[in-house]
Formats: structure tokens, sequence, C-alpha cells
């Protein structure tokens, strides 16, 4: 770890989990345009993205930092569904959703700005939808306008009666596992 840490997100959930690590930070979004053409799921897609939003920020500061880029994406059947296109989007992929379960991958990447070495890990959760009528898809969309989410959800604002189960780390779901950050970051745990 060297100098100041980045977090290369705009993410107001990124920079929620980041606090909780009590380390100090500031952020600098990415300005990486993401690849959205590609919907068949892997993990060094994912990889490259939290990679591309890091390294994308290195010309932007002038001290030594390590900066921290972020991508998580919601994965099902192998396909992996990203942030929605308007309210027809967000409807269809919670629509495909309901009452099935799907997994949510976050990969994170910690670049050091001067040698460009980096590391990486990849978190996976799973989550399962309850049957969701089109009127509670509706109420959703209508309420929490999930436009910036992957799959067009944010967990931590799921009204009850949406979800019916998760497996894995929660914060993972949100955006971004501090138990995975803390790992790269080489910090003692909380």
């Amino acid at each position: 770890m060297v100098g100041k840490i980045v977090l290369a997100s705009s993410s107001p959930r990124r920079a929620a989990i980041m606090e909780k690590t009590k380390v100090k930070f500031e952020i600098i979004p990415s300005p990486y345009i993401e690849d959205h053409t590609t919907t068949v799921f892997s993990y060094e897609f994912v990889e490259n993205l939290a990679y591309n939003k890091a390294k994308a920020v290195i010309p932007l500061i002038k001290e030594p930092a390590t900066i921290i880029g972020a991508d998580t994406v919601v994965v099902l059947d192998g396909e992996i569904l990203g942030k929605p296109d308007g309210e027809t989007g967000a409807f269809e992929m919670l629509k495909k959703l309901s009452g099935k379960t799907h997994s949510v991958v976050t990969s994170i990447v910690v670049i050091d700005s001067q040698t460009g070495e980096y590391k990486k890990d990849s978190t996976t959760s799973y989550v399962t939808f309850e049957n969701l009528t089109d009127e509670k898809i509706h109420y959703y969309i209508d309420n929490f306008k999930p436009f910036d989410k992957a799959g067009s959800y944010g967990i931590q604002e799921m009204p009850e009666g949406y979800i019916k189960s998760y497996e894995g780390d929660f914060e993972n779901i949100m955006g971004m596992s501090s138990k995975s950050l803390i790992n790269l970051l080489n910090l003692k745990s909380l």
C-alpha cells in the first residue's frame, strides 16, 4: 500500500463500506467507460472492468496512491444483468429474477499508482427472490428508481417480501466486500 488511498467510484454504497474499514480515503470517480456489449459472464471480464476503472484514475492524481477499483455484476444462468436501460429494462430484469436464485459477483482491484502493480479478488454471493407480481415490480421501480444498479435492485433498500434469502457476504451484494478489501490492502481485520 503506497501513499493515499483513492476509491475510483462514485457509488455511495462503496464509500459507506470503505468508511467501515476506518481507512482514510478520497473519492475520484473513474472516467472509464464500461463495456456493456458483453453479457456472457466470466470472472476475467468483471476483474478487467475493476482493473480498468482503477487504472483510468492514475493520470488524475499527482502523488503516490493506492487506487481501488470495483465492479459488481448480477448473473442469472450465465448471463450478466447490468444496469437497466430505463423503466422497461428494469422491469424486464426484475421479472427475470423473480422466483429465481442468481449470483452477485464483485471484483476489487487495488493498484499502486507508481509501479502499476496490482492485486485482485472476486467475491460471489447468492440471492433468491420471492415470486414478484407485476405490481410489486412496478412499485419497487417507481419508489426506488434502481437505474444505477446492476440487476435493477439494491438489496439494502428492498422492501420486505421481495428477497426470499441470500447466501454469502451481504456487503458484496451491496457493491464491495470489506473483508476482501481489507485482505487486498493488507490491513488488520475490523
